[in-house]
């Protein structure tokens, strides 16, 4: 059973009551059509919302989406698991960590493979400290459309130390490509777990200084509180995962309900929302990023020794460097998984992880060889996005604005 953590209802609502469609007869007026998008600082990338309005109240509202879908899956078909592991970088590009880990996940699962417990602990680390980046972009995008400036400054000066961390374990900053089917590319640096308790410390106060900014912030509650109400049956019915799901006052999370990678390990709450509002998804991602540092600390606490990669696939994982250069043996082995790709079974797995936007899923069928014969993705953002022709009529046009920031999509992960 999940461990609850159940956001206090405290919050009341403030904003002024508005008006349903059309209700006043001596003010109707004549329905227009406005396209909001694809180009638009408030739809975070290139979503287009077809809006019928009546005034300034919302009466339907049709998302198109498409615009950035560059064909992942079936690119995923014509080259080998491993070469596949960037463009896991490109679905949602805020958590690339957490989404090389997915993939990775649902590969080893159809090879019937078992990573070491070093491997999972790396996994988690970067995993939580990957939702922690997330939420705090979430964070502060959110805080711009609502008319908070100075949470977008606090929020990406602490990215700024994430990415820090991420380029000294992967190599880059934003596109990391740091998992491999079996492993991962390589082990911690030296001294790196200690520099991420030293982040998670520093981290905490200023996380508890920026939520401080908005929390009871009198503008913030009126442009949130009461304002994109998804009710648990509708969230379950669109099938909302992450935050969003939880915000209405579900309390499921995959890491809880379904773990892998050695979560079970870790304490850690779930913030469940009471109302289901702008207000209580933002709730939940500011909680959920002290439950990122709590297991984070947990996983340092008890950082196993051993390898970072599954010795015994000999055929899955390359070999490292230093052997390749001195055993004929590995260097043909090496050349095998670059050229032909890690060799699995006929089969097929599904796999989803707990992402920072809800439920990533990776569908594989395999025919064996290195090259999947089909990849489906599930992307939450674009599940997410299903409630929108629901949610916001009746709404303002403001309101809009509103609700997109609080649902927190990535349009690389909607559209793939």
């Amino acid at each position: 059973m999940s461990t609850e953590f159940v956001i206090p209802d405290t919050a009341a609502k403030t904003a002024a009551a508005r008006p349903a469609p059309g209700e006043s007869a001596e003010f109707q007026t004549e329905k227009m059509s406005l396209s909001m998008g694809p180009s638009h600082p408030s739809t975070h990338g290139v979503l287009r919302l077809q809006l019928e309005l009546d005034g300034e109240i919302v009466t339907k509202c049709d998302p198109v989406v498409g615009y950035l879908h560059r064909g992942d899956e079936k690119i995923a078909e014509n080259m080998t698991y491993n070469q596949f592991v960037p463009y896991t970088d490109r679905l949602d590009y805020l958590a690339p960590l957490a989404n090389n880990m997915a993939y990775a996940i649902a590969v080893e699962k159809l090879a019937k493979l078992e990573v070491p417990a070093r491997c999972q602990a790396i996994r988690v680390i970067t995993a939580e400290m990957a939702r922690i980046s997330a939420h705090l972009l979430g964070l502060g995008a959110f805080g711009i459309d609502t008319g908070a400036w100075s949470v977008f400054m606090y929020s990406f000066t602490e990215r700024e130390k994430l990415y820090k961390l991420f380029e000294e374990l992967t190599g880059a900053r934003f596109t990391t490509s740091y998992s491999r089917i079996g492993g991962v590319a390589r082990d911690v640096p030296e001294g790196w777990t200690g520099r991420v308790n030293a982040f998670c410390d520093q981290f905490l106060p200023i996380l508890e200084e920026i939520l401080g900014l908005l929390t009871r912030n009198k503008i913030f509650m009126d442009r949130t509180v009461g304002v994109g109400v998804i009710s648990k049956e509708d969230a379950l019915a669109y099938g909302l995962t992450g935050p969003n799901l939880r915000g209405s006052g579900v309390p499921l999370d995959l890491r809880k309900d379904k773990p892998y990678s050695g979560y079970e390990q870790y304490e850690f709450d779930v913030p469940v929302g009471t109302k289901g509002d702008s207000y209580d998804r933002y709730l939940c991602r500011g909680e959920e990023m002290r439950q990122s540092v709590r297991i984070i600390r947990q996983a340092i606490a008890k950082f196993p020794a051993g390898k970072w990669y599954a010795e015994e696939a000999r055929r899955i994982y390359a070999p490292q460097k230093d052997k390749i250069l001195t055993s004929m043996e590995e260097l043909i082995q090496n050349f095998m998984i670059v050229t032909e790709g890690p060799q699995m079974p006929a089969g097929e797995v599904y796999f989803e992880a707990e992402n920072p936007k809800g439920a990533l899923g990776f569908y594989i069928v395999s025919k064996g060889g290195g090259v999947p014969w089909r990849l489906k993705i599930r992307g939450p953002s674009f599940c997410n996005l299903s409630i929108l022709p629901k949610v916001c009529v009746g709404t303002l046009v403001s309101d809009v604005v509103s609700i997109l920031g609080s649902l927190d999509f990535v349009m690389g992960e909607c559209d793939r």
